[in-house]
């Protein structure tokens, strides 16, 4: 007699070939889970919240196709004993490539002006110098030491704030009051949660000033967006490339309509090699778990 296979709770939609691939493991369950559920899966914007987790006495692990987990409540996982694994290091690369793509764009009015083309037109007006410009970087994990190497052939100088200084050859500021008023470009690589939420206000915009550029590859979380909204509207900052919203996929139809604006729908990882890659240890993440071994992506 085959063993039962585990039931597993999809809370989020995932790539279809990680689902096949889960579907020949485990037994999947989409809308509602079972109480025999014993893992969760999903991407990193889902939320597994206290109240799920107490429904699930069977629960073990949640394993999350991504970096991001402030929508898990780590506290009653932890309290359970619940295994919390992610896919770092593999979208480092792909998410610091999204990060200077998007401010090269805002400077040089890449999106704007592809529109203009389209349209028949050719006279368009001037962008801006992306070299000789100071990158402020909030956030110095993997992806904000992978930004500011890709930054550093552009900058004048790099700096960054975190919560403490890190052995990197970059200046460290102690705030991000002091980061955005020492900066010409303020890149946003920090985690989600509450310690960050809307971190990014009117008071920081101000700082970062009329001549400034923010781009936010983290979460849209970390930005009060009504405020950034008024600071474009106002030319209170120059531009802004954003690639994360606070009601995603819901995006204020005033950043719709700003050409001083790049959007993009939260894509920093969407690479086909780092989709491929995110899945393999999303697999190798449970099997691990289910075979009595650590997972590699373990939260610590």
């Amino acid at each position: 007699m085959k063993p039962m296979k585990p039931d597993i709770f999809l809370a989020t939609a995932i790539p279809p070939a990680l689902e096949g691939a889960l579907a020949d493991r485990y037994a999947l369950h989409r809308d509602t889970p079972p109480p025999s559920t014993r893992a969760i899966v999903g991407g990193g914007m889902m939320r597994v919240d206290a109240a799920l987790i107490a429904r699930l006495p069977a629960l073990e692990i949640i394993a999350v196709h991504g970096v991001g987990h402030d929508g898990i409540d780590g506290e009653a996982a932890a309290a359970r004993g619940i295994r919390i694994a992610l896919t770092p290091h593999i979208l480092s690369e792909d998410v610091a490539d999204q990060a200077m793509a998007l401010w090269l764009a805002v400077e040089r009015r890449i999106a704007a002006n592809d529109r203009v083309v389209r349209m028949g037109g050719w006279t368009v007006p001037l962008g801006r110098r992306a070299s000789g410009r100071r990158m402020g970087l909030f956030g110095m994990g993997r992806i904000g030491q992978a930004i500011a190497r890709r930054a550093e052939p552009f900058a004048a100088e790099i700096l960054y704030t975190a919560r403490s200084a890190k052995p990197v050859p970059w200046r460290f500021v102690p705030d991000l009051a002091q980061l955005a008023t020492e900066s010409d470009v303020l890149i946003l690589a920090a985690p989600g949660g509450a310690a960050t939420r809307r971190a990014v206000d009117a008071a920081i915009l101000e700082r970062l000033g009329p001549q400034g550029v923010l781009v936010n590859i983290a979460r849209g979380s970390l930005v009060d967006e009504p405020a950034l909204v008024a600071a474009l509207d106002h030319h209170r900052i120059a531009g802004a490339g954003l690639d994360v919203f606070a009601d995603e996929p819901d995006v204020p139809p005033a950043l719709r309509r700003m050409n001083h604006v790049v959007l993009a729908p939260h894509q920093g990882s969407a690479t086909r090699e780092a989709r491929a890659a995110m899945a393999d240890m999303v697999l190798a993440n449970l099997h691990a778990h289910f075979t009595g071994d650590v997972p590699p992506g373990l939260l610590a």
